[in-house]
């Protein structure tokens, strides 16, 4: 099993409700799907602000890293109607993500519920699932329009979404490829595990610390580089 298991581990045998990030999470960072996503948003700074490719995406990623999301840094800074930034971002090719009939079935396997929190939309999810066979997986995509615009990892997104669904967070789990989102699950009693890259990958669109390679910090409880696997060992 690959668990990078942190300081101080928790079981997770009393989990009821399982809570997912979508990207980077459900499918692996290796598909390259996000890249895509992530060069049409530079080509969106730029078109916005008419900077060069370098200045654009030093821009986009000093949003991301400081709202939580572009989308967020630009609505702030620009007054950016999220809706063209979304239908405009997300128009990719999805091919690149495979199904994934373990994970799908391992997920299925988990008793509670099952939810995806995620600062895409919900059509973006839906696209994605499709093409793992795991469509009917989940009882809510809660997304980007759900948190009002104010994505993870602020308070207000979580806050929003135990209240949208009834969810005592010391009874629910995160899953999260970054783990700056798993902060606040962990303030408020979730169980957490970050989804990491392997060590070999590299990406020359992706910062260090959007990788992640195991977190030492105590806000991560777990940490796998195989979802479906960290999910079939479970007792």
């Amino acid at each position: 099993m690959n668990d990078l298991t942190p300081p101080l581990p928790r079981s997770l045998s009393h989990v009821t409700d399982w809570v997912f990030d979508l990207d980077n999470t459900l499918y692996p960072r290796s598909c390259n799907l996000f890249a895509q996503i992530d060069v049409r948003i530079t080509n969106y700074v730029m078109d916005l602000t008419q900077l060069d490719f370098a200045e654009a995406r030093a821009l986009q990623k000093i949003y991301y890293r400081d709202f939580g999301t572009t989308l967020n840094g630009l609505m702030q800074a620009h007054k950016v109607d999220p809706d063209h930034f979304l239908n405009t971002v997300h128009a990719i090719d999805y091919s690149p993500v495979e199904a994934h009939p373990d994970l799908v079935e391992a997920i299925r396997a988990l008793p509670g519920r099952k939810f995806i929190l995620t600062n895409g939309d919900v059509s973006h999810a839906r696209a994605v699932l499709k093409r793992l066979g795991g469509n009917e997986l989940f009882e809510h995509v809660y997304d980007i329009r759900a948190m009002t615009y104010v994505p993870k990892p602020h308070r207000e997104a979580y806050d929003g979404f135990f209240k949208a669904h009834d969810i005592d967070p010391n009874y629910a789990v995160m899953f999260d490829d970054l783990e700056k989102n798993l902060l606040v699950p962990h303030e408020v009693g979730m169980s957490t595990v970050q989804v990491v890259a392997g060590e070999d990958f590299t990406h020359e669109q992706v910062d260090a610390w959007e990788l992640g390679r195991g977190s030492a910090a105590a806000h991560v409880h777990h940490v796998t580089e195989d979802l479906a696997q960290f999910l079939r060992a479970l007792p």
